[in-house]
């Protein structure tokens, strides 16, 4: 009996270090994952537009701030490697009529901390509180990884409009089209379940879909549609633009501004 303990000692020491090796080999893919996941833009300065800083936890955020007098206002997600200043001199041209704030995810763009699911969703929650003690009707777009920011809001806020841009289901299944050969469904730590969400979004959505899309393909913004009551959306196809290219097409500002102009009932 005694040799028999002492056999099974070695075998409890094996299993804790496989154990053990296990959760690092996961601990080190879950990073890897969210490398490729986040892609945080740096700082920049622009002396035609005023940004705010917002507290949100213990994390500072830095929002772009247009037509801050405007009694309607958007709120814009970007997508995981952009930098969103970049679409300011659009929105300012396209929407003269509404507040437009602009979000650096923590970790991107002058917003301290590090970027995740769990930080970016508790964020979108603080500006829109920060908004709405400003601004009677709020509209949010998320275009991409914001898409799944800005559904999660939607379901958790009382948004007027949703516009989702380049959207997929879940970001999961856009990954485990790319990377076939991993369970990647299963080892993605950050998963923006946008269909599990949108049974909480009560707001009329446009959804603009890219008919070229390379990274979110169309089964994924289709299987996000598809979870959309009919009645409660509206969808645009650009045949000919690709993931990063959509915002260039004349056809997809025009659609934004109609939906973001038309009366409530017509939506």
């Amino acid at each position: 009996m005694e040799s028999a303990g002492r056999a099974r000692l070695p075998l409890v020491r094996l299993l804790l270090l496989a154990g053990a090796a296990l959760i690092l080999i996961f601990g080190a893919l879950n990073a890897v994952l969210d490398h490729f996941l986040y892609w945080p833009t740096p700082e920049v300065s622009r002396a035609d537009t005023r940004s705010v800083r917002l507290k949100s936890e213990n994390e500072t955020l830095k929002v772009w701030e247009l037509h801050p007098d405007a009694q309607a206002a958007l709120i814009y997600f970007g997508g995981n490697a952009e930098d969103v200043s970049a679409n300011i001199p659009d929105f300012d041209k396209a929407v003269p009529e509404r507040a437009v704030y602009l979000v650096n995810y923590r970790g991107y763009g002058g917003s301290s901390g590090r970027p995740s699911e769990s930080g970016l969703t508790s964020d979108a929650q603080t500006v829109f509180d920060w908004v709405a003690a400003r601004h009677t009707h709020i509209a949010v777009i998320g275009r991409s990884l914001g898409s799944g920011v800005a559904t999660a809001l939607a379901a958790h806020r009382p948004v007027e409009r949703l516009v989702l841009v380049t959207p997929f289901d879940t970001i999961a299944n856009v990954a485990s089209d790319h990377v076939r050969w991993l369970p990647i469904r299963w080892l993605m730590r950050d998963r923006y379940d946008s269909t599990a969400r949108m049974s909480g979004v009560h707001a009329p959505i446009l959804v603009i879909v890219a008919g070229q899309d390379e990274v979110v393909f169309r089964t994924r913004s289709d299987a996000l549609i598809a979870s959309i009551p009919p009645s409660q959306r509206r969808t645009i196809l650009v045949p000919e633009a690709t993931h990063n290219d959509i915002n260039t097409f004349s056809v997809y500002w025009r659609s934004l501004k109609e939906f973001l102009q038309a009366p409530a009932s017509t939506q």
